[in-house]
């Protein structure tokens, strides 16, 4: 079929895709490259942004050069550049869209090692972040200055601004200690436990791994306990292995390591019971999602051939990437509790924000990469986790 003239964008782009998948990658590429055009021209920047990142990256992935795939790329970032703009200059900005466009603008330029530009941006999102934050702060809308707070850090971090993370992380402990008050005050142990999960990496940022972050974790990790109690107490036994769980993961970087080991061989007691009853009743889902919980649980006990034992029968009952990622992240969490390990911290710190994005294989680049790093701790754990997957196909 003829490209035509008068072809709209969404068909252009349709066709594009059609033609890629077919073989006809230039073809296609043409196109797409058409849609994206038809797009500016209309003035649908977002889906214009796309297809020029998706072109660019397509490009740098089969020729593995940046000449041919720069300018696509180069026109997409502008176009998320003026996304930014247009959208912080909203009533109501969409902090998840301007993440969105953020995120964007640095992976073209680290995709082109361009770290000039990377530099460049990631400080200017920092400061735009951190103004953005003082006018929530001070217009008394929390929730959203915490958001915005946060996004400001990343970026402090990207560039190795020490100042700027230390007076982030200064505020962001100063806010979330508030919410912290109010969970406690309304009984809200799990509420108060995961601010204080969340607060201990950034008391990491002001001290390291020292005395402030291990009681801070420590104080999640009895929280926790307190709100398993009360869900067994109800008869609820799946949310209180689940919060067992947590409470143990919370002693292990608390170094509290008696009490994590106590928990974790209570909790994996209950957490065989569990298992066998889903599996009985036939829910094979909830089933491989309880064993993962007894994968971690084994983990942070360093019983590490049982986990592994455990993580093969999920893998029969159900592989999945986000399954690769979870047991990965556990052993990085038992070895940063081991070394006291400040740097695995924040390796952990970027894999759960790629995970709440829902975003695992950018999770699990960075622990393979994190796996490199302490290949002579990683070892031996590292070849019984290539062995066991080898036996199912993980998507």
């Amino acid at each position: 079929m003829a490209l035509l003239g008068t072809e709209a964008p969404e068909d252009l782009e349709q066709i594009g895709f059609r033609r890629i998948t077919n073989g006809k990658v230039g073809e296609g590429l043409k196109a797409l490259l058409r849609a994206a055009k038809a797009y500016e021209s209309k003035g649908y920047l977002i889906d214009a942004a796309r297809i020029y990142k998706y072109i660019g990256m397509f490009m740098l992935n089969r020729t593995e050069s940046t000449e041919k795939s720069r300018p696509p790329l180069l026109k997409s970032a502008y176009l998320y550049i003026q996304l930014i703009s247009r959208e912080i200059e909203k009533e109501e900005v969409n902090l998840d869209r301007l993440e969105e466009f953020c995120m964007n603008v640095l992976e073209i330029f680290s995709a082109l090692g361009d770290s000039q530009n990377m530099q460049k941006y990631a400080r200017e999102f920092a400061n735009m972040y951190e103004d953005l934050g003082d006018a929530y702060y001070n217009a008394d809308d929390i929730s959203s200055a915490i958001k915005v707070y946060e996004a400001a850090l990343r970026h402090y971090r990207i560039i190795n601004d020490r100042e700027g993370v230390r007076l982030i992380s200064e505020k962001l402990v100063t806010l979330y200690g508030k919410i912290a008050e109010e969970k406690l005050e309304k009984n809200d142990h799990v509420g108060a436990a995961n601010i204080f999960f969340r607060v201990a990496f950034f008391i990491k940022d002001l001290f390291g791994y020292d005395l402030h972050f291990m009681e801070m974790m420590d104080t999640a990790g009895k929280n926790y306990e307190k709100a398993s109690k009360l869900s067994y107490a109800d008869g609820d036994l799946d949310r209180t292995t689940e919060l067992l769980v947590k409470a143990q993961y919370a002693y292990l970087l608390g170094r509290n390591f008696s009490r994590a080991k106590l928990i974790g061989l209570n909790v994996s007691r209950m957490l065989y019971q569990v298992i066998g009853t889903y599996k009985s009743m036939g829910e094979v889902e909830t089933a491989a999602k309880k064993s993962m919980e007894l994968v971690k649980a084994l983990i942070a006990l360093g019983r590490f051939e049982s986990a592994i034992e455990v993580y093969k029968n999920v893998l029969e009952m159900s592989a999945k990437l986000e399954y690769k990622v979870t047991i990965r992240k556990s052993v990085l969490e038992y070895l940063a509790a081991l070394k006291s390990d400040i740097y695995i911290l924040g390796i952990l710190e970027s894999v759960e924000f790629h995970i709440k994005k829902g975003k695992y294989k950018e999770a699990l680049e960075l622990i393979e990469d994190a796996f490199i790093r302490y290949s002579g701790e990683l070892g031996k754990i590292e070849k019984l986790l290539y062995n066991a997957e080898g036996f199912s196909q993980v998507h």
